[in-house]
Parts: C-alpha cells; structure tokens; sequence
C-alpha cells in the first residue's frame, strides 16, 4: 500500500516557490528530475538539513581556519581543505571579499605538492617545475635543490635552479627562488646531478635596546654574541649575529619589523637593498 502522506498548504510571497525551487536544485533534493520544495521542508522537519543562524566566528578565529587551509593545501591534503572551505561557506558569515576567496580557492585544483617534492628530496632527484607567477605567467624551473620552509605563515618551496636569466636578485644568489605551493602547475622528473645545498652569503645584524635581550637565535644564525656596554666611549649594549642568508626578500621583512633596534652592518650589497626599501615605502608618506 502506498505510504500516506499529510498535507501542507503554504501561502508564500511571490517567487519563493522559485526561490525553495533553487534551493532545493542546489542541494540535490528532486522528485524525479525537478527540485522538491516538498522535499526540502521534509529534510528541514526530520533535522536531516541544518537551517539554524550562521556560526558566529571572530577575526582571530577566521584567520585561523584561512591558516589551516594553507597548511592542509601546502601540506597535500586538499580533501580536507576543501572541506574546511565547505564548512566555512555553508555555515559562517563571512564578508563578500573573503567568501569569493574562498570559493576561487575551492574551484581550482588544490595538488598537494608538497607529497611530490618530499619523494623528489628524497631520492636527490632534479624535478622540474611549472609554476604560475604572480602575473599569471608559466615559468619553468629546473631544480637542483629544494626544501619546504615557513614565512609568515604559510609554507615556501625554496629552490636552487638553473634557470637565472630574469632574477634581479644579487648576483651570489641568482640560482635561489622562492616559490609559493599553490602557484606550482605541475611537477615532472629532470636529469642532471643533485646540489645538496643553496647559494648563500653571510650577513651580520646588529641589535640594540630592547632587541640585545628579545631577539630569538634563527636555524640560520652561525654566530651570536653580545658585545657589553662601554660608557666611557658612549657605546651601549648590543647584540651582533652572523646568519647566511639564501633569500634577502625574507631577511629585508624580518629587520623591516624590529624598526631602528636592528641594523644590517654587512655587506654593502644587503645594506643598499634595505636603504632602497625604506626610501621607497618613505616616498608614499611625503
């Protein structure tokens, strides 16, 4: 026998049944091939299809979940970043801006790299990269060394490469880059010989003030000492670290934060891109 069914009649404004009719399409709730808003009330009553107000997250709280995207992205986990995302679009309130963020990042592949390059590393096999700039170019890479390292919060593939023919950076260091995980396009096998290491220089820092105590010794830090006071000749405390650097776009940040407590005494080089940054940011303000 044919299972009764009770009858619910509705009076609605118009364009809502379109409207239910939408809803309904987009969540899969059809009687044969058209949407069901009879369907769609049924999933409401029996709980089966959550229609309570929107979480209520804070600005620490998004940030948060935007960093573990990141980390399950750069991680090679994309299944479980786009169900964050998922989580996120359906159940939050966000603002317009962060919403389309998230849903570009979820229509596009989100490869797990990272799984790739850990094997290459691995084995001390070149890989070529394809990778998408800023601008959106294709670049190909050969790469001859690489390690995955974290800058303000989110991972880098750092690389050493063959390729040098449009890096601006110093010429001790041209064959470094620093690529972004989820910029890379695709990852293929190369030949050639297995580096072990990148191109570096060494850089000394001096810190004073409050930075003599407050500075945190880096992996890449090969010496760090602190130098006493002199008062006879008017010198205070001071902090002076030896690092070698592969990237000076991430050092320039760095010193950038501590303010006029950190200066760059060597090399002359390093020093100028710093000057030059600061001149620059200065113009904005004149």
């Amino acid at each position: 026998m044919p299972r009764k069914k009770e009858t619910l009649t509705l009076s609605v404004p118009p364009g809502t049944k379109n409207k239910l009719d939408a809803i309904a399409a987009r969540l899969g709730i059809k009687w044969g091939e058209r949407p069901s808003p009879s369907g769609l009330v049924s999933a409401i009553a029996d709980s089966s299809l959550y229609v309570g107000p929107y979480f209520s997250f804070s600005r620490e709280e998004i940030e948060a979940l935007q960093q573990a995207i990141r980390a399950l992205i750069d991680s090679g986990q994309p299944t479980l970043a786009k169900s964050v995302i998922t989580l996120l679009l359906n159940y939050a309130h966000l603002e317009a801006p962060l919403r389309q963020e998230l849903i570009k990042t979820a229509s596009h592949p989100l490869d797990g790299w990272r799984i790739q390059v850990d094997q290459y590393r691995d084995r001390q096999q070149p890989f070529r990269v394809l990778y998408a700039n800023s601008q959106g170019k294709i670049l190909e890479f050969t790469v001859r060394y690489a390690e995955v390292q974290f800058h303000e919060k989110r991972d880098y593939l750092q690389i050493w490469c063959d390729e040098t023919e449009d890096n601006l950076d110093l010429p001790e260091l041209k064959h470094n880059r620093c690529l972004r995980l989820d910029r890379i396009q695709g990852i293929l096998e190369a030949t050639g010989e297995w580096r072990g290491s990148f191109d570096s220089i060494l850089v000394q820092l001096r810190f004073t003030n409050d930075m003599v105590a407050a500075y945190e010794s880096k992996a890449e830090d090969i010496r760090n000492e602190i130098l006493a006071s002199d008062p006879q000749k008017g010198v205070s405390q001071q902090r002076i670290v030896t690092r070698k650097v592969v990237n000076p776009f991430w050092l320039i940040r760095e010193v950038l934060r501590y303010g006029p407590d950190c200066q760059i005494i060597s090399p002359p080089e390093i020093r100028d891109l710093l000057k030059s940054e600061i001149q620059t940011t200065l113009q904005h303000y004149l």
